[in-house]
């Protein structure tokens, strides 16, 4: 073979490494672009999107003042109520009072680091897993969101002094969570540190009692507190991780996520009782979620401000049209806390 042919074969096998390498690259950034959903949203308009007569039941000692919304069925506050106080006053003698409080926003997205409640705006770029949701022709099938949890002071903003002077609560606006740096939030195995009791429970007749909570949800807007393990018509809430066995439809997969999510945030103390008698003069430990202390109401992606739901409360109430392809895939909730406390 002469020099000539041997410089021409090495040209051709060098380009042809050059085109094949070039398309593997191109082929590569198609399936990233594939991979990714898109990132949207749109700032919560304090105004238009919050339900403000979730503000209600409201409780002033035992007077109930509900304008319309449901009750989750607490005792009334007592009409006077004492704490303890600095020295030299040593105690603190109030009035009884029950509110409910616009104190927290969760998202449930596909997209790792996306955030709705701010825009749309991606907040990093790091290699995490992304949400996934599989039906089976119509079936049940499996599903995987990320969570942010922002905190959320709504009524501060409005200047109203309900959770400053009469709760002790002064919170400023911002991002306290996220499952995508939480290695418990993907892996089960991992999460069953935290819920070891989920054992107990995944059994027919457990999940069968799940049957009266569904019940209670649908009657009455809120489950049934006994029935711990159970997220009514949402399924099940072990284990406490962004996995979901019963998908049937975007709503309905976030609205048990968030729960998954509020529960799993009480199992490590980082969430605590505001609504029951011995929070009153501030807020407890509860390592079991008390489900009646919630309810959410969606901000995104189009907000649903006529009531809140309690946890297991069924979405086809309110929930038809609510998701969409592209845009309406992702979902942000203003998380409504029952507050009971002292006021002075």
């Amino acid at each position: 073979m002469s020099k000539k042919s041997r410089y021409h074969k090495a040209l051709t096998i060098l380009v042809a490494v050059f085109l094949g390498v070039a398309f593997l690259l191109s082929a590569g950034l198609t399936l990233d672009r594939a991979h990714a959903a898109p990132c949207n949203g749109t700032f919560p308009n304090p105004m238009t999107d919050i339900c403000w007569s979730c503000l209600f039941p409201m409780s002033i000692g035992p007077v109930e003042i509900a304008f319309g919304q449901p009750s989750n069925g607490d005792s009334a506050p007592p009409m006077l109520c004492t704490c303890p106080a600095p020295a030299p006053l040593f105690i603190r003698i109030g009035i009884g009072f029950a509110f409910w409080e616009p104190a927290r926003v969760a998202e449930v997205v596909r997209t790792p680091f996306c955030s709705p409640t701010l825009g749309g705006v991606k907040l990093a770029d790091l290699t995490v897993p992304h949400g996934t949701h599989h039906e089976h022709d119509g079936e049940q099938g499996n599903a995987f969101y990320q969570v942010h949890w922002f905190q959320y002071p709504a009524l501060s903003w409005l200047g109203m002094a309900l959770t400053t002077v009469m709760c002790f609560a002064s919170e400023p606006f911002d991002l306290v969570y996220l499952s995508e740096l939480d290695p418990l939030w993907d892996d089960d195995q991992l999460t069953f540190l935290l819920n070891p009791e989920a054992i107990l429970f995944s059994n027919k007749i457990a999940q069968a009692a799940c049957i009266a909570d569904t019940i209670a949800a649908r009657l009455n807007s809120f489950g049934l507190d006994t029935l711990f393990w159970c997220s009514g018509s949402q399924g099940s809430v072990y284990p406490l991780s962004g996995n979901h066995a019963n998908h049937v439809g975007g709503v309905d997969s976030s609205l048990v996520i968030v729960h998954k999510h509020i529960f799993k945030m009480h199992r490590q103390l980082l969430a605590r009782d505001t609504s029951t008698s011995g929070a009153m003069c501030g807020p407890q430990p509860q390592p079991i979620l008390r489900k009646k202390q919630y309810k959410q109401q969606m901000l995104f992606p189009t907000p649903q401000t006529d009531q809140g739901y309690g946890f297991g409360a069924p979405s086809i109430l309110w929930g038809a049209g609510r998701e969409y392809p592209y845009k309406g895939e992702d979902f942000s909730y203003l998380i409504w806390r029952k507050r009971k406390c002292c006021a002075f």
